[in-house]
């Protein structure tokens, strides 16, 4: 028989979901299970403590800035459908060769990325923005001071036009070489 929350997907919304995604329908429908599992009001939506009941994410030192990601700058919105939940982690879907979306480019990737550093979303990535989001990471296991340099140095090599912080386009130059499609790949319920 399968899952009942699947049923309540029609297949025009999961192809709409499939175009701007590009998650196939059963992956669509997985996600779709898991993501009525977590919502506890059953009112369609999910909101931020929802999110965090995901072990995954509760345990992840950064598991609150991932979990700002879902919800849009400047709308107040406090809670996020189902179709918003799937265009972020579409950004985590692994490359596929010549079927390239928008939302999981590597530049998309850079841009989410650059998101978790930017805790004032002001376009740019401060020491002290540095600073917090590596204290977030590694808690306790380094000195403040070790901190601190690391958060300067990183500062100092990525910085090219000298204010002090570090740009979109100075953050994509610094990681010009990684591997970001790889790193910032999941594979979903394959």
């Amino acid at each position: 028989m399968g899952n009942t929350s699947s049923l309540l997907l029609r297949e025009d919304e999961i192809a709409q979901i499939q175009e701007k995604t590009g998650f196939t329908p059963n992956q669509i429908e997985r996600l779709y299970s898991r993501f009525t599992s977590l919502d506890r009001g059953n009112c369609g939506t999910l909101s931020r403590e929802d999110l965090l009941r995901i072990p995954e994410l509760a345990i992840n030192p950064l598991g609150d800035r991932i979990v700002h990601a879902f919800f849009q700058e400047g709308t107040g919105d406090s809670s996020i459908n189902f179709l918003q939940f799937m265009q972020v982690l579409a950004h985590f879907r692994p490359i596929k060769k010549n079927k390239d979306l928008k939302l999981n480019s590597r530049e998309q990737k850079l841009k989410f990325a650059f998101k978790m550093y930017d805790l004032d979303s002001d376009g740019k990535i401060s020491r002290d923005e540095l600073l917090a989001i590596l204290q977030m990471m590694v808690g306790s296991n380094i000195s403040e001071e070790q901190l601190t340099s690391i958060a300067e140095r990183t500062i100092f090599e990525a910085d090219q036009d000298g204010d002090q912080m570090i740009s979109f386009a100075e953050f994509c130059n610094a990681l010009e070489r990684t591997d970001v499609e790889q790193k910032m790949s999941i594979r979903f319920l394959n």
